[in-house]
């Protein structure tokens, strides 16, 4: 009965860590321009995500290391400096990302300018992170981001017509905004959901939590389960968009409009919900790209690392995780917009994928970390497939992002 409820609890945590800023911004901007045209688009970001966060739950319990611990020992240093370079810099990008959504969250709460709420976000994450305990940190911001639910029971009381919402996402359609500009909101959309930060937190949170091979059930029913209910939800912000916004040709440029749907059909109520899940995901979000950040520098060099070390004997470690912050906040206090800047993000998540992929896959089949648990013939051929599909994405990001200057 523990080892279950261990296991539920780790569901929520997984579908509160799936959806994120990248998510409500890509997710609501691509029902609002383009109906449910992209919703095969979060379909396969699902089943990619599913698949390599099983291999790295698998490699963290079996050989009781983190992925990116095992990258330099198995591809080399100079490799592995590339990767970490690469992931780094997009993880810090995305921490700016995320407390710029904590932020927004709290402006909309309160009516007071998101640039007074920064610095009050970074403090709130770095409390969090090193005084609440691990478990209770993951289980606290996966429930709340179980708010999100909201988005679905406004669907439902929406005038939704479900049988056009249903042919929309079976008929891909450029919605007479171009293919370009369709093809890099969905480069967009598929970064949102398999971004570098999801996988080495979850193998590194796996070793912190000191999984071993018989946890393997737990964590794999944490990636099939909590994977594919954060992708509902994402799928319900789609939809909403889609019924609020589509018909009448509107787009998004803020998390206001985001939530309106829902509070047009459940008034304050559905104001307060909405502002609850937007903090819960992206205060959550902050937290794991922020110690993902720090768990990949720290493993990189053989440092000491790990939530549950006192900043007194993993220094190093929690002076990354501080640094992060700090660059975060200074991104931010720049009054760059932050839904631009998870736009940008977006884009050079999707550059960086490759990166973090491939050396999952490589270590996933190596016997000497894994034994008999090395992926099977299926798993490996899911994992290759998946593979082309983000090195295509990254090869196009760049161009697309060019052609349609950042998809306008």
């Amino acid at each position: 009965m523990k080892r279950l409820f261990a296991a539920t609890l780790g569901v929520l945590s997984a579908i509160g860590g799936f959806v994120d800023i990248g998510d409500l911004v890509a997710a609501s901007q691509a029902g609002a321009r383009f109906g449910m045209a992209h919703a095969w688009v979060l379909v396969v970001g699902v089943v990619g995500i599913c698949a390599y966060a099983d291999m790295a739950g698998r490699i963290a319990a079996v050989s009781g290391r983190a992925v990116f611990d095992l990258v330099r020992e198995r591809l080399g240093p100079r490799v592995a400096l590339l990767n970490l370079v690469a992931s780094w810099l997009v993880t810090v990008i995305t921490l700016a990302a995320e407390l710029g959504g904590v932020a927004l969250a709290l402006q909309l709460a309160t009516g007071l300018s998101y640039l007074l709420w920064v610095p009050v976000a970074a403090v709130a994450v770095w409390l969090v992170l090193w005084r609440m305990r691990f478990e209770l940190m993951e289980r606290v911001f996966g429930l709340a981001g179980l708010a999100l639910l909201v988005f679905a029971v406004a669907l439902v009381l929406l005038p939704t017509d479900w049988a056009r919402l249903g042919h929309g996402a079976l008929h891909v359609s450029s919605a007479g905004q171009g293919w370009p500009v369709y093809w890099f909101v969905a480069v967009a959309l598929f970064a949102s959901t398999v971004s570098p930060y999801e996988v080495f937190f979850f193998s590194s949170g796996g070793v912190e939590e000191k999984w071993s091979a018989r946890d393997l059930a737990a964590a794999r029913s944490n990636v099939l389960i909590g994977f594919p209910v954060g992708g509902f939800l994402a799928l319900s912000l789609v939809a909403v968009a889609a019924v609020a916004y589509h018909p009448s040709g509107g787009s998004l440029d803020n998390l206001a409009q985001v939530a309106r749907p829902v509070v047009t059909v459940l008034g304050g109520a559905g104001l307060a919900v909405t502002v609850l899940a937007f903090f819960a995901v992206t205060f959550g979000a902050a937290l794991e790209t922020g110690l993902s950040a720090a768990y990949a520098a720290a493993q990189y060099f053989g440092w000491q690392w790990g939530k549950r070390v006192s900043p007194r004997e993993a220094a190093r470690f929690h002076s990354v995780l501080l640094v992060g912050l700090l660059l975060g906040v200074l991104m931010l206090m720049t009054a760059v917009d932050p839904v631009r800047l998870t736009e940008y993000m977006l884009v050079f998540s999707a550059v960086v994928l490759p990166l973090t992929y491939l050396p999952i896959l490589v270590v996933a089949n190596d016997r000497t970390y894994l034994g008999d648990r090395v992926n099977g013939r299926w798993t490996n051929l899911l994992g290759a497939v998946f593979l082309l599909l983000i090195v295509a994405a990254s090869v196009a990001a760049i161009p697309l992002a060019i052609m349609t200057r950042m998809g306008q």
